[in-house]
């Protein structure tokens, strides 16, 4: 194990010394917490350019409340960033409804692209949320190259043979690593006794 390239420094560590005025602070946060941040969003807007536009938003959001001192969760940073993150896709899709622009897209069915969305079924928003972390939670604790093809087909949107390309691996391995991914997430689904669907 390469000690080096493990950074133990805190969120907190990197939080001050942006706020003191060095750039390079809030340059490892992003690139601490980024593939977490864009996860998130994409498990609940389903789509890469919206994925990327409130993405963007999130990380100006943060450095704008950094820097007006709004930050006050010490310790709890990427929790924090997860809630703006949250409002800001709420937001959208607030504006959207309002706007009644609705996707045409393999999506449009989703929780927040239907005329469902409102302020009365927020707690479903939340609850979704909810999902889809314990989900992401389960696909952390699959071995290595059974997680990264869940990542790269679901939350990257690759097709099996760039997978097969990006991997160096068969068509028929990646496929393969698939289908023992879903079964291991079936196993761990019933274990814990999920209830992974909305009430």
């Amino acid at each position: 194990m390469k000690l080096e390239n493990c950074d133990l420094k805190s969120d907190q560590y990197y939080i001050e010394r942006f706020i003191s005025g060095d750039k390079s602070g809030i340059d490892m946060l992003i690139t601490r917490h980024k593939d977490r941040v864009y996860t998130y969003i994409y498990l609940i807007v389903k789509n890469k350019d919206l994925t990327e536009d409130i993405f963007q938003d999130v990380f100006i959001k943060v450095i704008q409340s950094l820097r007006a001192g709004k930050y006050k969760d010490n310790g709890k940073f990427l929790a924090w960033v997860f809630r703006i993150a949250h409002n800001l896709i709420i937001d959208h899709f607030r504006q959207e409804k309002m706007n009644r622009v609705y996707s045409n897209d393999d999506y449009e069915l989703d929780l927040f692209n239907s005329e469902k969305f409102s302020d009365e079924n927020c707690e479903d928003v939340m609850i979704q949320s909810q999902i889809h972390s314990e989900v992401r939670n389960l696909v952390d604790c699959l071995p290595d190259d059974q997680k990264e093809v869940i990542v790269l087909r679901h939350y990257k949107g690759l097709s099996f043979k760039e997978i097969a390309d990006d991997t160096d691996v068969s068509i028929n391995t990646a496929l393969g690593r698939m289908r023992y991914a879903l079964i291991n997430l079936r196993k761990m689904i019933e274990e814990n006794q999920l209830n992974l669907q909305l009430s």
